[in-house]
């Protein structure tokens, strides 16, 4: 790949040599045929036949990439109830790119090897044409309203959360660099918070309002945990600097913005246990296995530690570029049954038997 690259480059560089030579010659005076004429017809059949080329270079590329990455994994993995409805979406709108970008790019190329510049030849134009200017006009604009329409029908669906069905409510707290998950306890109403109610020496981390009842049965864990089927209501802060809670397989994301409470809601529909065993999953575990062994084989050889074999977790990410350890900031989201959660659940240690008496 490296000496492709390399070779592409180099080709490139003559290419603009090339290209700066031709134009050296035309700014040459007393040239009268330099001067008068860009490029003579053996130019412009070159240069046609070079964008029909590139044209099919562009086609076997695109055919290429849909048969070695054209499975789109990322489509057909969605671990929540409006996954689905995301991931229409997506597809639409790609299947449109890429009709609209294989057809311009057909006629951009075409045209300009057919309409190539010839000596005696005088091309044909139209100054001005109502029809035509309607046409590309009105198509794109009822593409996109429709897209934008379906979009904005698919947003409202899942921002409008139903309390009716009484979710789980969990607070996501994001601060540079790790997150933390405060559980609404027996009550399922977080107590009360602010950044200047933390204290360190009391282990109040999340500047929880030690006087609030509510805030007496909080559970504050490193570690996420959702029932499969029950409606989760994501109370959203940040104590520094803007980050965005990342969930890629529950096709969610918010910003965590200091000083404000956002909120975002899903239904999980698949256990961690679930998604380990779908066949796409597999595939995907067995290859990064097969790289770290190749990798480990490596560091062993240098006197180094292997890598672990890899296991597939949800991930709850920060997709916002929060600092020098942004990469670094994920937490691991567990879904399991009711009974599993409640199991777990009854392992944690409350808010109000956590803090720490100072004397």
């Amino acid at each position: 790949m490296t000496a492709l690259l390399s070779i592409l480059v180099l080709v490139f560089i003559l290419v603009a040599i090339w290209q700066m030579v031709k134009i050296f010659d035309l700014t040459q005076v007393g040239n009268k045929e330099a001067n008068n004429q860009v490029a003579n017809d053996t130019d412009n059949r070159i240069n046609g036949y070079l964008m029909i080329g590139f044209l099919i270079f562009i086609y076997v590329i695109t055919i290429i990439c849909f048969v070695k990455f054209g499975d789109l994994p990322l489509m057909s993995n969605s671990a929540s109830e409006h996954g689905p409805g995301i991931d229409n979406l997506m597809i639409i709108s790609m299947i449109v790119i890429f009709f609209v970008q294989t057809v311009t790019q057909f006629l951009l190329h075409y045209f300009a090897y057919k309409y190539k510049g010839e000596k005696g030849r005088k091309a044909l134009f139209f100054a001005d044409n109502n029809k035509l200017e309607a046409i590309w006009t009105i198509i794109p604009v009822i593409v996109l309203a429709g897209l934008i329409i379906q979009g904005l029908f698919t947003w409202t669906n899942i921002m409008n959360i139903d309390t009716s069905k009484d979710p789980l409510v969990v607070e996501l707290y994001a601060q540079q660099f790790n997150w933390k998950a405060r559980y609404a306890g027996q009550d399922n109403t977080l107590g009360k918070a602010n950044v200047r109610l933390i204290d360190i020496d009391r282990a109040n981390i999340l500047g929880v309002d030690e006087s609030d009842p509510n805030a007496q049965d909080d559970i504050i864990t490193t570690e996420l945990h959702l029932p499969v089927g029950k409606p989760v209501l994501f109370k959203m802060r940040s104590q520094d600097v803007l980050h965005s809670a990342y969930m890629p397989h529950f096709r969610a994301q918010m910003n965590c913005v200091p000083g404000m409470i956002t909120q975002f809601s899903f239904t999980p529909t698949k256990t961690t246990a679930e998604m380990r065993e779908t066949p796409e999953m597999i595939d995907k575990v067995a290859n990064i296995n097969r790289i770290r062994v190749e990798k480990s084989k490596e560091l062993v050889a240098k006197g180094e530690e292997g890598l672990e074999r890899y296991e597939f977790d949800y991930l709850l990410l920060c997709n916002k570029i929060c600092g020098k350890s942004h990469y670094n900031m994920q937490m691991k989201i567990i879904v399991e049954t009711q009974e599993e959660y409640e199991a777990w659940l009854k392992t944690q240690k409350e808010f109000k038997y956590s803090l720490v008496t100072v004397e």
